[in-house]
């Protein structure tokens, strides 16, 4: 059996205008939801970029805090080493002194030996 008929005539069959009108609704819904996205992600962008500003700022100044720390060490490790060699002196002293007192003790100790008992 042949039906010499076009379906688009049928109940329920959009007609080629009607299938266009409803692609280009379509399209136009994914464009708005598109631009709604590409809104949101220029906000996310410009956030994220005055983030990546307000760290840079951060790391610089934490880069100078550092720096004059380091700065700081190295001219407390320099007083340490003269301090160091101070000490050293003052106790190379220290023990001469304890040396002189010891030798002194055993003269007197030998002079006192030498003159006898003391009325």
């Amino acid at each position: 059996m042949k039906l010499d008929k076009d379906t688009c005539e049928w109940l329920g069959c959009p007609t080629p205008l009607e299938m266009y009108q409803h692609q280009c609704a379509l399209l136009e819904d994914e464009l708005t939801a598109t631009q709604k996205r590409l809104i949101e992600a220029r906000r996310n962008i410009a956030g994220l970029v005055q983030m990546c500003d307000l760290l840079s700022t951060g790391k610089a100044t934490a880069e100078a805090e550092l720096k004059k720390a380091i700065d700081n060490i190295a001219r407390l490790n320099h007083e340490t080493w003269e301090l160091d060699g101070k000490v050293r002196a003052l106790e190379s002293v220290a023990d001469q002194r304890d040396d002189l007192f010891r030798e002194n003790q055993r003269l007197l100790l030998e002079l006192s030996v030498l003159r006898g008992p003391q009325p």
